[in-house]
């Protein structure tokens, strides 16, 4: 990614392209000047992004003038003291993010990082087929959002009409694969992280296990101290490969939140917060809710599940709806003896008990997400998780 950085101080156009620098993605030019007198485009070479301090009024006048003749650049500003109108201004001329002077190296970095993801994401093109990325992330420890992405895993591919992988990316206590298996994984994503040279359909398709009819997993690293093998930039290959051989890729996030989770919630099309309705699990999804906001995650990427759901409990559905500012719930019925046979067994729970409510449950959310073709009954969750081919 091509970036221009304009600063008037020699320090921080030392300290901050030191650190831009040290980043493979990026390739930078440095402009020690105020914007007014800075030529951006240099070689009439337009730069992706623009990183930017501005010290006087005068400086943004002239950001405000750049930003409306190219708005096709992402612009991130190093305000001195930026006032709500200052960032009301900002925001209108469209600039991605402000930070407060004097901003740290390693906060600048930060902030390029995170519009490059979204920049990447925002240029990806879907492969061919209409595949979806639906990723499950948990609101606290304790959700279930495992259990509900492995089992919706192994519905989503109606007794192998489909194909689906189940990706493990809770890189440290990660154990999807043994909700639906009780074999041991023959590789995890570690493994390909450190193959990422030569990541192909053959590579991705040989280090995951076929646990049943179109159903392949990828598990996380059996030692937690190979998370650190996995990067962002790994993570976004991965998921990208996979797009290209499976119907479904289902992300199991996990709770953390990091470089590697926050890549895979970006190149999700579907995030499904799990939670449960008591006042932890509801404090917790409301920081992820502000958190996705944060993120500029359009409101239609973000489903709410309640897991482990009890119609007599003391806080509600309408609850958590009032709380998180949100129309729609999914609910998965409370049936702890299936769950846990399920679980212990490494059997879904659709073969195990497919009469018990959860089950159903679970049957009932897997039509949804995959619509049964025009003609054949429709819920509502249909118009939500349905896309055109982009």
């Amino acid at each position: 990614m091509k970036i221009t950085l304009v600063t008037p101080n020699e320090d921080n156009a030392r300290t901050w392209g030191t650190a831009l620098r040290g980043e493979s993605a990026f390739d930078v030019t440095i402009v020690t000047t105020a914007l007014p007198a800075a030529n951006v485009l240099m070689n009439g070479m337009i730069p992706e992004m623009l990183l930017v301090e501005t010290t006087t009024p005068k400086d943004f006048l002239a950001l405000e003038a750049l930003a409306s003749a190219h708005p096709e650049i992402d612009y991130v500003v190093v305000g001195n003291e930026p006032s709500p109108d200052f960032l009301l201004r900002a925001m209108r001329a469209g600039v991605r993010e402000v930070l407060p002077a004097p901003a740290a190296p390693a906060d600048v970095l930060t902030a390029l990082r995170r519009q490059a993801r979204k920049r990447a994401q925002l240029d990806t093109t879907r492969p061919a087929q209409n595949s979806k990325v639906l990723a499950f992330v948990s609101c606290k420890g304790g959700s279930g959002a495992t259990f509900v992405a492995a089992n919706l895993s192994h519905l989503l591919t109606e007794g192998g009409q489909r194909n689906v992988a189940l990706i493990d990316l809770n890189l440290q206590f990660g154990d999807a694969a043994l909700f639906v298996s009780s074999e041991t994984p023959l590789s995890n994503v570690a493994d390909v992280a450190r193959n990422i040279g030569r990541l192909d359909a053959d590579l991705l398709r040989s280090s995951m296990s076929q646990v049943a009819p179109g159903l392949w997993v990828l598990a996380a690293p059996e030692d937690p101290a190979r998370v650190a093998d996995v990067t962002p930039e790994h993570v976004r290959q991965i998921i990208r490969q996979a797009r290209e051989m499976f119907d479904f890729v289902v992300l199991d996030v996990g709770r953390s939140l990091s470089a590697v989770s926050l890549q895979a919630l970006d190149n999700a099309d579907e995030i499904f917060a799990v939670l449960q309705l008591t006042l932890p699990f509801i404090r917790d999804g409301k920081r992820l809710r502000n958190v996705f906001r944060s993120l500029d995650y359009p409101p239609q990427k973000i489903h709410w599940v309640v897991n482990r759901h009890e119609k007599d409990g003391q806080f509600t559905v309408d609850d958590l709806k009032k709380t998180l500012a949100i129309e729609h719930v999914i609910t998965l019925p409370n049936h702890y003896e299936a769950v846990a046979a399920s679980v212990n067994q490494g059997v879904p729970v659709e073969r195990i008990a497919p009469r018990t409510t959860i089950a159903k449950a679970l049957r009932d959310l897997a039509k949804e997400i995959a619509p049964a073709p025009v003609g054949k009954s429709r819920g509502w969750l249909t118009g939500l998780f349905h896309r055109s081919p982009q």
